[in-house]
């Protein structure tokens, strides 16, 4: 008996780095260039400035969407390319090349989207720095509290006094920022802490212990609205994203066996649905 012949896509190691380097590579310069603009015109899910968080339920609603445009363009293009850029094979199988094509966008989104959070969260702990206060730049001060609660600790060591003493403050907001992160909790503020807090403010800013308790009391309710806020918006932010990265993993595979279909034949994309199934018709 003959024997049959061995399927083409035997033997063969189908994913190809390089072209799957540069579709990530493209993938992450559309998808940053995009946020990047979006950030200009108000279009952001993350943000430095202490209001971001005041924003309506359609300014979310409006980023969210441009979000996934970002995320559809961005994939789309990058899974595309990984796969055209390889060499033409012709499978044995039609199947079998369409889901190896795929994978080859899907492994493209994986490396754009690694790329994309490194770029993103440089992006994030710049901007942290730059727009927090210049005792929150010292080693000690504390990052989230001066990213989250940068105005209220501004308003708890308000001091009228024509010289304020600046000795230590970078280490002062610090600890006030631990001890008010606690101020969301189901606890709340033990009584120490809260003792703590008023004769530091009272020694900072060279007002009374009265005046001191009082100014302790409004931050501490200030300051569980706004974590309270910032955690509500952590959840939007975090739903947007993964939506957006579940809708551009399915792009990538759409645009890679896209491609690949384009590579075997040497054709250039029409993405119109009329031609591309007459296309496959006459193919």
């Amino acid at each position: 008996m003959a024997e049959l012949p061995e399927p083409a896509w035997r033997g063969e190691f189908a994913i190809d780095w390089r072209s799957i380097i540069a579709g990530a590579v493209v993938a992450a310069g559309i998808s940053f260039t995009l946020l990047a603009f979006g950030s200009a015109i108000g279009l952001s899910v993350i943000s430095t400035s202490p209001s971001w968080r005041d924003s309506s339920g359609w300014l979310w609603l409006v980023s969210g969407l441009y979000l996934v445009f970002v995320a559809l363009c961005s994939y789309g293009a990058g899974g595309y390319l990984a796969a055209r850029m390889q060499a033409p094979r012709r499978w044995a199988v039609e199947t079998e090349g369409a889901f190896r094509d795929g994978a080859q966008g899907l492994v493209t989104w994986g490396l754009a989207t690694l790329l994309g959070a490194v770029l993103t969260f440089g992006t994030v702990v710049a901007g942290a720095r730059l727009t927090a206060s210049p005792a929150a730049v010292s080693p000690s001060a504390s990052l989230a509290g001066e990213t989250i609660l940068a105005p209220e600790l501004d308003q708890l060591f308000r001091s009228e006094r024509s010289a304020p003493n600046t000795a230590n403050i970078a280490y002062d907001r610090a600890q006030a920022a631990r001890i008010l992160l606690k101020s969301s909790s189901r606890q709340g503020l033990s009584s120490p802490d809260r003792d703590n807090l008023v004769t530091l403010v009272a020694n900072r800013a060279g007002i009374g212990g009265e005046e001191a308790s009082n100014r302790v009391t409004s931050i501490i309710a200030k300051s569980a609205e706004e974590l309270h806020r910032a955690r509500a918006a952590a959840v939007i932010e975090a739903f947007l994203v993964a939506a957006a990265l579940m809708a551009g993993a399915a792009i990538a595979w759409f645009s890679a066996v896209e491609g690949g279909l384009d590579r075997e034949r040497g054709t250039l994309p029409i993405w119109e649905w009329s031609l591309r199934n007459r296309r496959r018709s006459l193919g």
